[in-house]
């Protein structure tokens, strides 16, 4: 696409992830930028529709991360405002971002993910909901925030305290999983094309919010040192979970993989309608192994939105 465009450049916001978001659009706006397009950069705030009508652009690329940026809020607004945007629409970002939803749409579809039970967080605290080690997650939150592995001999004790700090002080209601052994593993699809997988080593303790974005707390191997048919069954997992939820521009797929059952044993956790675009996201380090630049990944999603 050689036609220079005014793009509007959404971030920031005011989720947990707000500071990943904006550093997403200020990577996405200087590489727009780098091609010729005209860049309006949008902190959003509670006036976001006013500063969207006052800039009147071509297309709004979503570098929004969590609520209400990733779960169809901002997209329901973009579609009454008639705007062409990047990333998922509506339908999309609603199922994707609330894990249970995703699992009553793609587990149909035969794609594996553990079997979780929706719980009271005040129940925690007279016992657990099924034997540890298990995951206990917000239903709605990206990025692996507010997650919490139970397990035995924990610091979180047994039963959970009341005042111990987890997800169950923030959330009244929280998915509960069998927690899976292995390995992380992510795969990132773009417009049609499931990129590559990632193994995703954290430095210590498991791939959480902080290891995601913050510099030398794990170690991204790009591609997986892992078979060639785990690798394979990943992607097209990726891929499946792609179409069946109707993604648009790119998603990344986060999985988990026991190494010691064989494809049995890959899991996908969740998908990301809204992958970060920072220096240390992984949809970026994918498409630069499939030998896109930055910039050409930023016009692939401009071009797919338009």
């Amino acid at each position: 696409m050689s036609e220079k465009l005014h793009v509007a450049v959404l971030m920031g916001g005011w989720s947990a992830e707000r500071e990943v978001s904006l550093l997403s659009g200020a990577g996405v706006a200087e590489a727009l930028e780098s091609l010729g397009h005209r860049v309006t950069r949008i902190d959003m705030g509670r006036d976001v529709a006013e500063r969207l009508r006052e800039a009147a652009p071509d297309v709004v690329f979503n570098a929004l991360h969590g609520t209400p940026g990733e779960d169809g809020t901002v997209q329901g607004l973009m579609d009454l405002m008639d705007l062409k945007y990047t990333h998922s629409g509506v339908e999309t970002s609603v199922i994707a971002i609330h894990k249970e939803l995703t699992k009553m749409v793609l587990v149909p579809r035969g794609i594996r993910m553990p079997k979780g039970t929706m719980v009271e967080s005040e129940s925690l605290y007279a016992g657990d909901p099924m034997p540890r080690p298990y995951v206990l997650k917000p239903v709605n939150e990206g990025s692996s925030v507010g997650v919490a592995i139970v397990t035995d001999g924990g610091n979180y004790g047994d039963p959970i305290g009341r005042e111990t700090e987890g997800p169950w002080k923030h959330f009244t209601r929280l998915l509960a999983e069998p927690f899976v052994r292995g390995r992380e593993l992510t795969v990132a699809v773009l417009g049609d094309e499931a990129l590559a997988v990632t193994e995703l080593e954290p430095k210590s303790g498991f791939y959480d919010y902080d290891a995601k974005y913050t510099g030398g707390m794990a170690r991204h191997v790009c591609p997986a040192e892992i078979p060639e048919d785990i690798a394979e069954a990943a992607m097209a997992m990726a891929l499946e979970a792609h179409r069946g939820l109707g993604c648009k521009g790119c998603s990344r797929s986060d999985f988990r993989w026991d190494d010691l059952a064989g494809e049995a044993g890959l899991y996908l956790l969740e998908v990301n309608t809204q992958p970060g675009m920072t220096p240390l996201s992984l949809v970026p380090e994918q498409a630069k192994y499939r030998g896109y630049s930055y910039p050409e990944l930023v016009q692939r999603i401009v071009e797919e939105a338009l």
